[in-house]
């Protein structure tokens, strides 16, 4: 289980740590750009993905022990905690790499891009 949580977490850090969105490059100096995306992407750095995704675990974790033990002998509370805590951690893990990716978006918007997506 562990294995699995710290893979969703890896999962969800990688997938904003080189984003991009598409901006109307047209009158845009690439430069200033750059300089600007870069900022953007460490102000989203601060959503920490990883920190969503293992708060998702434990909170999977707990409701899936609980879902298995209401359940009674016919699931195991273990694998219903395991389960719970590896769908939550995917869950919050993507959450927390939309939000970085939406908070790069919103930063350009601010500073004068047309973000396209």
């Amino acid at each position: 289980m562990k294995r699995a949580v710290v893979l969703v977490a890896a999962v969800s850090v990688a997938a904003c740590a080189g984003y991009q969105p598409i901006v109307d490059q047209r009158g845009v100096d690439p430069t200033r750009y750059a300089d600007d995306l870069r900022d953007c992407q460490q102000y989203a750095q601060q959503r920490d993905p990883a920190a969503q995704a293992a708060v998702g675990a434990l909170a999977g974790a707990v409701l899936g022990a609980l879902i298995g033990a209401a359940a009674g002998s016919r699931f195991s509370v273990g694998a219903s905690a395991r389960v719970g805590a590896v769908s939550g951690a995917a869950g919050a893990g993507a959450h927390g790499a939309q939000s970085q990716m939406d908070i790069v978006r919103t930063c350009l918007r601010g500073r004068g891009y047309s973000v396209l997506h």
